[in-house]
């Protein structure tokens, strides 16, 4: 899952469950298989609110206008806005720039489910799980007992957040997929701790949602006085040469987001992202670890089955905004450990032979009883398989903490000695 991004986070262990029907699944260099749950009882809640599932029915999906990219793991193909980035509506002070509008999300989408949808096997990109609705389910899942990533990164940072910024040296924090920005509290502190007498710092936020990038600049600012900060909406992927420049830049890429990307595509990111790195920049990432697959299962199919709800948000989306008429509870959630690929697969599968049409496509797709749709991956790292991601890309890795596990990981990367163009040596990844 991807932290991409835009609800604050809680790490205690509250207990959530939702009526689901889920299938999960794992190999050790074997073929992947799964296995079916049962139902949960659906009125486990946390202290002092509602039934989950009441108050998932009471959120209905939200316009993707105003949609929360959780872990922002936003690399569509859909179209490019033209021209420069627009101004904010002057309805306040705020600095913020814009390069991605609701209609350029609506397109995405569009094309995203098209190309999803008719491909063999079919694929729905994980960005897309994230409305109103699916915001709060992966809430919910950031303080599960079987989700350790959220809770194991925040506690790297509260520990290692003044080295950091010391190794890097940077005046300038930016950081792609930022949603509430919640966790870059303890990088801001540094940042502020580390400065000279007077001198003033700077934050670039960056994600696809503006109005919730607006209320985390609004509470930033009010508590960072000396930082200025300048709020960017746009689709990291695709904007990455448009990103502020000046100063010594840190950028942040938190969240273990990085694992969401195909080994490919995860290099060219980073290899794009190197291109625009300046002298004196670095670039912080958050990685999850490879460890025993059956906990990393459980990461994503935990045994309340809010994992398993927020799987089949992603068709709830669908319907909202393409008029589909998807039933998610004809899709169970099925979690799997690729051993071979290192990464955790989620999918949907088809509990009969059904028909789904997609009104504003045109567009009528069948699914078998049994078949199985990608929705996302998670690839999980070692530090030496990073390190020659890194050198792919341009990249050098510098620095490398983990929490005491080794569960999660935070390294620094500089731009190699000798690259200018992120083009580093070749690397075979086993696809």
């Amino acid at each position: 899952m991807t932290s991409s991004r835009a609800h604050r986070r809680s790490d205690s262990p509250d207990h959530l469950s939702t009526d689901t029907e889920t299938a999960s699944g794992r190999t050790d260099r074997q073929p992947p298989r799964s296995v079916h749950r049962p139902q949960f009882d659906e009125k486990s809640v946390v202290p002092g609110e509602s039934p989950l599932s009441d108050r998932v029915e009471q959120s209905q999906p939200a316009p993707l206008s105003t949609a929360i990219p959780r872990k922002s793991t936003e690399f569509s193909t859909g179209a490019q806005p033209t021209g420069p980035a627009q101004p904010a509506a002057a309805d306040d002070d705020l600095d913020v720039s814009r390069f991605v509008t609701p209609a350029d999300r609506k397109r995405a989408l569009a094309e995203d489910v098209r190309t999803g949808l008719t491909s063999s096997p079919k694929d729905l990109p994980p960005k897309w799980f994230y409305d109103a609705r699916g915001g709060m389910l992966f809430d919910a899942i950031t303080r599960l007992p079987e989700y350790y990533p959220t809770r194991t990164e925040r506690g790297i940072l509260a520990t290692e957040a003044k080295a950091i910024i010391e190794r890097s040296g940077a005046d300038t924090l930016v950081e792609l997929g930022s949603g509430s920005s919640e966790k870059t509290r303890l990088l801001l502190d540094a940042l502020v701790a580390a400065a000279p007498a007077g001198a003033r710092r700077r934050f670039v936020p960056v994600d696809v949602d503006e109005s919730m990038l607006r209320s985390a600049t609004a509470e930033l600012r009010l508590d960072y006085p000396s930082i200025d900060i300048q709020a960017v909406v746009a689709d990291f992927d695709r904007h990455l040469d448009q990103l502020p420049t000046g100063g010594r830049r840190l950028i942040a890429f938190l969240g273990g987001t990085i694992g969401n990307f195909p080994p490919t595509a995860r290099v060219d990111f980073l290899r794009r992202l190197r291109a625009g790195m300046r002298p004196g920049d670095a670039l912080l990432l958050g990685t999850d670890l490879v460890k025993d697959p059956g906990r990393l299962v459980a990461a994503y199919d935990d045994s309340a089955g809010v994992t398993a709800a927020f799987n089949r948000n992603v068709l709830s989306v669908v319907n909202a905004e393409l008029g589909a008429d998807f039933d998610p509870r004809a899709f169970a959630h099925v979690a799997l450990w690729d051993a071979e690929n290192r990464w955790i697969e989620m999918r949907l599968r088809s509990l009969r032979d059904q028909t789904v049409h997609v009104a504003a496509l045109g567009l009528d797709v069948s699914f078998a009883a049994g078949e199985e749709m990608r929705t996302e991956i998670s690839a999980k790292f070692t530090q030496d398989a990073l390190a020659a991601e890194y050198a792919a890309a341009g990249l050098r890795l510098a620095e490398w903490w983990t929490d005491e596990a080794g569960d999660f990981a935070l390294s620094l990367a500089t731009p190699a000695p000798g690259s200018t163009t992120g083009a580093g040596p070749a690397l075979h990844l086993g696809l």
